[in-house]
């Protein structure tokens, strides 16, 4: 991987936490289904990502 593309892979994952802040200062909680989506990406292994290349 180039440093360009980790570069913006980063970049990427900054805008994504800051959507997950702005979520989470709204309501202070995640709602049901967002518990569950998170409990499964927990779950998921490593070897099961999916690669965007």
């Amino acid at each position: 991987m180039s440093i360009e593309a980790m570069e913006a892979e980063i970049l990427e994952l900054k805008k994504d936490m800051k959507l997950i802040k702005n979520v989470l200062s709204e309501s202070d909680e995640l709602s049901d289904q967002a518990k569950k989506a998170l409990k499964a990406a927990r779950e998921t292994p490593e070897d099961q990502y999916v690669d965007f290349k």
